[in-house]
């Protein structure tokens, strides 16, 4: 016969203990002692469910993972693409109004390439619109004189004065964070913003500069090819991005919306073009004109 004695509750990691007390063997004809086996259960400890939560948002698979890894690439060929226009901004390779302008178009332009890399999840803007966030706060504190850079504030500034950065340098990394965060990969309007702020603003003055003999009856500072510059830049670089966002299928392209960034790129054109530019910053009047007017076509 088998006697089971069970105590429950003894210590935590011990959830049982159960003595066997087998018969001897005196019951069976021999003298000999009792048999005592003792039998411990350790206990199964559980992980909180927010951790475990935590490290499955964390794993390779996850979309969050994918959003923060992209995040750190585009931000590290962003600082990248910065720090090869500083170093020939020291070198004097390039005029440094023209540095400045290469650096206008080809920052907001490469950035673009690499949302693709981006998952479909809500916080893949938030973490896309992170590096120019950075580099917004970063035009604040240069410009306020916190934080010395003289090497960048050459190659992104007119006259090499850091208080420019809070004007046109902060207002290019602020829209661009803005039509990021807010428009993304998927509208057409935060393509539009974005490509003529970079390609048709920065192309205008390269031409302006070069090919700017005829002026503009209601504006002596531009031109007409500055201004037709503008026009076409603008928006060849937006149907470019329109096509290449169609094959990872984010936007659907077509005649009309191609007609559409046209329309866009001609208002823009014509809002830097007008007086007003020469006392507000292209920076401001063209992303403001393109996100209004596009709001309005698309």
């Amino acid at each position: 016969m088998v006697a089971e004695v069970v105590f429950h509750s003894i210590l935590p990691p011990v959830q049982s203990a159960v003595f066997l007390v087998r018969p001897s063997a005196a019951a069976f004809g021999r003298s000999s002692p009792l048999l005592l086996c003792l039998r411990l259960r350790p206990a199964r400890r559980r992980a909180p469910a927010g951790a475990l939560r935590s490290l499955a948002s964390m794993s390779p698979e996850s979309p969050l993972f994918r959003d923060v890894c992209a995040s750190a690439v585009t931000a590290g060929v962003a600082l990248g693409l910065l720090r090869f226009w500083e170093e020939l901004a020291k070198r004097g390779v390039f005029e440094q109004k023209l540095n400045r302008k290469l650096v206008h178009i080809s920052i907001g332009l490469a950035f673009m390439l690499f949302w693709p890399l981006f998952s479909s999840g809500s916080q893949a803007p938030y973490l896309a619109a992170l590096a120019p966030g950075i580099n917004a706060i970063r035009m604040l504190l240069m410009g306020l004189g916190i934080w010395r850079n003289d090497a960048m504030v050459k190659s992104i500034s007119r006259n090499g004065d850091y208080r420019e950065l809070l004007k046109g340098p902060l207002y290019y990394a602020c829209t661009i964070t803005l039509a990021t965060s807010v428009f993304w990969r998927t509208s057409p309007i935060g393509i539009a913003a974005i490509c003529n702020l970079c390609a048709g603003d920065g192309v205008a003055d390269i031409v302006g500069r070069r090919f700017g003999r005829h002026k503009l009856p209601y504006n002596p500072n531009k031109s007409f090819a500055g201004s037709l510059a503008m026009v076409f830049a603008g928006f060849i670089a937006s149907v470019g991005y329109m096509h290449y966002y169609h094959s990872f299928g984010f936007v659907n392209e077509s005649w009309d919306m191609a007609l559409r960034f046209f329309f866009v790129s001609l208002a823009a054109a014509f809002v830097e073009s007008l007086p007003i530019s020469s006392e507000l910053d292209d920076n401001l009047t063209v992303p403001f004109t393109s996100l209004l007017f596009s709001g309005l076509v698309f």
